[in-house]
């Protein structure tokens, strides 16, 4: 069985949609220093880094966030005009590994002892739910399970797992910063890497989202309060983590720049993001392992 090197310290990836490219790259940097951490949350595509993380495949990890983008079937406009939405996530998750586009290497997952929790959002309910290795007993039930973490209301059609429909874990509990979830589990200092820029705050929606939350509210009235609600509850969960950060229990490692959005598919775009944030990772590195086993 793998053995991990990192116990007393909680590996957390915040989400973003493509902005993911960026902190691939410092994800790789991490897994080519051999460094493995006993804990690993994500929300979003947080939770995607998060798997392939764990299953230690840098390959997978790069390619998730560049060659995808680069599919047709994948997301775009194509998405769009065959009504299934911007991002394409019936095929982003299951169909991609399906097709051997971009296959998830389960034995390692499985061998790897690291404990993992990612987080969805219960549509109807209003619940916040967090998936472990328990709700991942296949690799088609952890490829569902990250889907239900990343479905973006109106981006993607969403997912029902037994009978509940599920949304972006960026509604829930933390508003898309995953450093709670860590918490959950009983540690106390965390490695997180951001897909913000130092000094990022939210703002309220706009009017015209502000239009569009309140159409859904008709019918998902859970769901707008959560859209409309978390500007204000990301910022009081970054004001949270600020407090870590000031205590020595938190390192949060922001992009020196960014330059791409949730939504961009260009791949050179988004190869260059990954390679920033490889190069900062590698520039940063004696930080981070300062942090990590000090």
């Amino acid at each position: 069985m793998l053995e991990n090197n990192v116990h007393n310290c909680a590996l957390a990836f915040e989400g973003g949609g493509y902005r993911a490219a960026y902190t691939a790259g410092m994800a790789n940097v991490l897994l080519e220093r051999g460094i493995y951490f006993d804990e690993v949350v994500g929300i979003s595509a947080g939770a995607s880094h998060a798997v392939d993380y764990v299953s230690r495949d840098q390959d997978r990890i790069r390619r998730s966030f560049i060659d995808l983008a680069g599919k047709r079937k994948a997301g775009g406009i194509w998405s769009v005009l065959h009504g299934r939405g911007f991002f394409n996530a019936a095929y982003d998750y299951q169909g991609c590994v399906d097709d051997g586009f971009m296959p998830f290497n389960w034995n390692a997952f499985v061998a790897n002892p690291a404990h993992i929790r990612i987080q969805s959002f219960e549509r109807d309910t209003g619940r916040t739910v967090s998936f472990t290795r328990k709700s991942m007993n296949s690799l088609d039930q952890m490829l569902m399970c990250v889907r239900a973490s990343s479905s973006l209301p109106g981006m993607m059609r969403p997912i029902a797992i037994n009978g509940h429909v599920m949304l972006d874990g960026g509604l829930g509990i933390g508003a898309g910063l995953p450093t709670h979830l860590a918490e959950m589990d009983g540690y106390e200092k965390i490695f997180l890497l951001a897909t913000r820029p130092q000094g990022y705050r939210k703002v309220p929606a706009s009017p015209r989202m502000r239009h569009l939350y309140k159409h859904w509210e008709r019918t998902y009235p859970l769901m707008a309060e959560a859209l409309l609600t978390r500007w204000s509850r990301y910022n009081a969960a970054l004001d949270h983590l600020s407090e870590l950060e000031h205590e020595g229990l938190a390192l949060v490692v922001r992009p020196d720049q960014m330059q791409v959005t949730s939504t961009t598919l260009d791949t050179q775009k988004l190869r260059h993001a990954y390679l920033m944030g490889h190069d900062q990772g590698m520039r940063e590195l004696s930080r981070w392992e300062k942090f990590i086993f000090g």
